[in-house]
């Protein structure tokens, strides 16, 4: 889905690791939400309140799971589920675009 309708967008910004990455949140009129972002070169780690996808819009980046020891690359078009109260790592070469769905 290239586009959302009949959506509420916040319009104050998520901002995570000194601005090298933000995202907006949007909400949908059945109550479920996600983040629309971009990511800067770095490495991250985030924790998970709640179970997510993240799928990949533009670019790529590296992402290490939880439970797991390897680095897996995912790029665009692609997706992986982070389970709730996780957390996960990435690492971001270039950019990276992504949205984030909340389960």
């Amino acid at each position: 889905m290239s586009e959302f309708s009949e959506v509420t967008v916040v319009r104050e910004a998520n901002v995570y690791f000194d601005g090298k990455v933000t995202s907006r949140t949007v909400k949908f009129e059945d109550g479920t939400k996600k983040t629309l972002g971009f990511m800067q070169a770095g490495e991250y780690s985030f924790d998970t309140g709640v179970a997510e996808v993240m799928e990949i819009i533009g670019g790529e980046m590296e992402v290490k799971l939880p439970a797991s020891d390897s680095w897996q690359n995912f790029k665009t078009g692609e997706q992986f589920e982070v389970p709730e109260n996780s957390k996960f790592d990435l690492m971001v070469k270039e950019f990276a675009d992504y949205c984030c769905s909340y389960l």
